[in-house]
């Protein structure tokens, strides 16, 4: 058994769906582990993780308007705005999402589906440099 584990630096412009896919199927390439489980984990508790579809782009946008809609901006809802009115919608959209996923590994590569990305969901309105871990371990 061997085992490797990475920091993805992902930089992100605004709120919105940043696919990471290729960076982390690179990561698992250059590792030469054919079978195992890739764990990847989010350190931020106002940004997530998703497989989602990575076809059409119009599956992003409705994801982005629907949690829009879901934990709105609207400093009347909430008691907490420590760092802006999108600060405490960030941490409910994380908290309905996932802040880690785990992925097989075969043939050395990520076993996703033909039309699944792996996406940052960043929650913030504003640019932030997000750290996903990346532990990959198997043989």
């Amino acid at each position: 058994m061997r085992q490797a584990i990475h920091h993805l630096q992902v930089s992100t412009c605004t709120r919105g769906l940043v696919e990471i896919s290729g960076e982390v199927r690179a990561f698992v390439r250059e590792q030469r582990i054919g079978t195992g489980l890739l764990t990847l984990f989010c350190r931020h508790t106002s940004a997530s993780l998703l497989i989602q579809e990575n076809a059409d782009s119009s599956v992003r946008r409705d994801i982005e308007r629907y949690f829009e809609q879901l934990a709105p901006e609207d400093p009347r809802r909430y008691e907490h705005d420590t760092e802006g009115a999108d600060d405490m919608p960030a941490h409910l959209r994380t908290a309905l999402t996932h802040t880690q996923l785990s992925i097989p590994v075969e043939h050395g590569e990520p076993v996703l589906g033909t039309w699944q990305g792996i996406y940052l969901f960043e929650h913030r309105r504003q640019a932030h440099a997000r750290d996903v871990v990346l532990h990959l371990i198997g043989q």
